[in-house]
């Protein structure tokens, strides 16, 4: 058997060879923690969205007295790590470098890992 050394997916290795060196392994580790990261948080989403209906539906038919201005206020300062009392970027961005820290610790040329976490989170 002979191997077409011109068909569609060689060309386009061939095309992403620069990008893909590039990114190495730091971007392949990156863009599979982008995955994990982006299938977990759904999951987290739904579940948080169910509870949330449930107990929003509960209060609603009067079983249940909820406060959600000391449920959110104690929320944001358990998280807020610049203290200003809000959830801001600022504080996106602390745990985004906790995480890569993490996430990075030993990892063999890891300068890709953004990039490929922020491509796994995106498309994946």
């Amino acid at each position: 058997m002979t191997e077409k050394k011109d068909d569609a997916v060689t060309k386009a290795l061939d095309k992403l060879k620069p990008i893909v060196s590039k990114l190495g392994f730091g971007g392949i580790v990156g863009y599979m923690s982008g995955m994990a990261t982006k299938t977990v948080g759904r999951a987290v989403a739904i579940i948080g969205g169910m509870t949330f209906i449930a107990l929003q539906s509960a209060a609603y038919m009067g079983y249940l007295n909820i406060n959600w201005g000391q449920i959110k206020d104690s929320a944001v300062s358990k998280i807020d790590t610049d203290a200003d009392g809000e959830l801001t970027i600022e504080d996106a961005k602390t745990y985004w470098h906790k995480l890569k820290k993490m996430l990075t610790y030993n990892v063999p040329s890891a300068g890709g890992f953004s990039a490929g976490f922020l491509y796994g989170v995106t498309y994946s």
